[in-house]
C-alpha cells in the first residue's frame, strides 16, 4: 500500500553519491578503506569514544560485544523485553541466557530497581536499550554493574547523537552499539558500529571482527603475517556503505535539528489531548538530551490504539505499533528458560503507536496527521 504520509523517508544530505563515486574511483571496495576510517575517526572524535569499528549492522556489533564476554552456558545478561530481537539473539548466539526485566512506564527504558532484583551469581552483563533516543538511567545502571563486577553493553541502535548527563549514549558502558539502518536518523541502508570504551577489549574485538584472525595487527605492522587465533566472523561493511554513511555523518546536527522541529510540533499540537487524558506523550528526563529518533503516543487501551491505527492508515498515514514483547514470544520463552510477568511491558506494547517522523516531513503533511488524530480522539 502506498501512503500519502510514509512512516519514514530516508534523508539525503547531497554528498552520499559524491563519496560513493570517490570510493569506486579509489578502486578498493572491501572493508576498512579510507571512508571506513573517516567514519570511525569522526565518531571517535565527536563522541569521545576510545575506538569505533564499523559493522554491517547493529546486530553484528551486539554479536561481537557478546562474544567478547566469553559467556558460559547458563550465564545471564539482563535486558528489557521491550526491544528488537537482535538484543536477545546476540546473547543467545554467544551461549548466554537472556533475562528479561520490565521497563519504566514513563521512559520505556530499563527500570534500575528491577535490574537490581534480577542480578544473580550467574549475571555477567547488563544491556540497556535506549528507547527512542532517550537515555536509560546510566548512573544507576553503571553503579549496579560496578558493585557486581558486571559488563555494561549499551544497545544504542536508536541513540546516535543522544546524551545522558552530556555523555553520548553508546560511550558510557564498556561497549556500545549503533545502527545505521534505513529507519535510523543517520543511515546507509544497512550498517552499524561498535563503540569500545574499555581499551582492554579493542584488540580482541578487532580479531573477532576479522573472522578470528589477527589481520588488523598485521596491517598495523605488529606481526609479520596473520593467522587464525580466535573465533570470529566477517563483520566488516564494504567501502561503498562507509562512503554513503560518511555523507550522512557530516550532517548530524542538521538532521537532528530537522527532526527536533517535527518532534516539537507533535508535542505542542497534541498536548491538549494529553491534558484531557486521551493519550500520553513521550517524556525526556532532565538528564537526557534526545536525538528525536521517533515520536510515540500511548493510548488508554489497546482497543483505542488499534482503532486509531486503522483510522490513520485508512487516511493514507502510515502509523505503526512497535515491539511484540520478547519474553512472551515462543523463542523468548524457550531460550530464556523461564516465564516471567512484565506487566508494564505488556501494557506499553499493546497501547503504543508511532507517528511518521523524518527530517523533511512537510509541515502540511504533519498537520494532516495531527488533524486526523484530533478528529478521532477529541469527540
Amino acid at each position: 500500500m502506498s501512503y500519502t504520509v510514509p512512516f519514514n523517508r530516508p534523508y539525503l544530505t547531497g554528498h552520499e553519491l559524491e563519496y560513493v563515486s570517490q570510493a569506486i574511483q579509489n578502486g578498493d571496495l572491501s572493508g576498512d578503506g579510507p571512508f571506513s576510517r573517516r567514519c570511525c575517526q569522526l565518531l571517535e572524535e565527536r563522541f569521545d569514544v576510545g575506538k569505533v569499528l564499523l559493522t554491517p549492522s547493529c546486530t553484528a556489533a551486539l554479536e561481537i560485544a557478546m562474544l567478547l564476554l566469553d559467556l558460559k552456558p547458563g550465564e545471564e545478561v539482563i535486558l528489557p523485553s521491550f526491544t528488537f530481537v537482535s538484543s536477545a539473539n546476540a546473547v543467545v548466539l554467544a551461549g548466554g541466557k537472556p533475562v528479561f526485566v520490565d521497563v519504566d512506564p514513563t521512559t520505556l527504558n530499563l527500570d534500575p530497581a528491577l535490574v537490581a532484583q534480577a542480578i544473580t551469581d550467574k549475571t555477567r552483563a547488563i544491556m540497556p536499550v535506549h528507547y527512542a533516543g532517550v537515555g536509560c538511567d546510566m548512573h544507576a545502571l553503571v553503579a549496579l554493574a560496578e558493585s557486581h563486577q558486571l559488563t555494561v553493553v549499551e544497545d544504542a541502535a536508536q541513540a546516535l547523537n543522544a546524551f545522558f548527563d552530556e555523555r553520548a549514549l553508546g560511550t558510557i558502558g564498556h561497549l556500545g552499539a549503533y545502527s545505521f539502518h534505513q529507519t535510523k536518523n543517520f543511515s546507509c541502508g544497512e550498517g552499524g558500529a561498535l563503540c569500545i570504551n574499555d581499551e582492554r577489549l579493542i584488540e580482541r574485538a578487532e580479531i573477532i571482527r576479522e573472522k578470528g584472525t589477527n589481520r588488523s595487527q598485521f596491517l598495523k605492522g605488529h606481526v609479520d603475517k596473520y593467522t587464525w587465533v580466535d573465533r570470529g566472523s566477517s563483520y566488516l561493511p564494504s567501502e561503498l556503505v562507509a562512503a554513503f554513511l560518511y555523507g550522512q555523518l557530516g550532517s548530524v546536527d542538521v538532521i537532528t535539528e530537522m527532526r527536533q522541529r517535527c518532534y516539537q510540533t507533535y508535542l505542542q499540537e497534541l498536548k491538549p489531548l494529553e491534558e484531557k487524558g486521551l493519550l500520553q506523550l513521550p517524556v525526556v528526563p532532565e538528564r537526557c538530551r534526545s536525538n528525536y529518533h521517533l515520536f510515540h503516543i500511548l493510548l488508554p487501551t489497546q482497543t483505542e490504539r488499534d482503532a486509531l491505527l486503522k483510522h490513520l492508515n485508512s487516511q493514507g498515514i502510515h502509523a505503526v505499533f512497535h515491539y511484540i514483547p520478547l519474553h512472551s514470544s515462543p523463542a523468548g520463552r524457550r531460550l530464556s528458560g523461564s516465564e516471567v510477568e512484565l506487566p508494564v511491558t505488556d501494557s506499553i506494547s499493546s497501547r503504543l503507536l508511532r507517528l511518521p517522523i523524518y527530517p523533511d516531513l512537510e509541515p502540511e503533511l504533519q498537520q494532516q496527521v495531527i488533524s486526523e488524530i484530533v478528529s478521532l480522539l477529541n469527540v
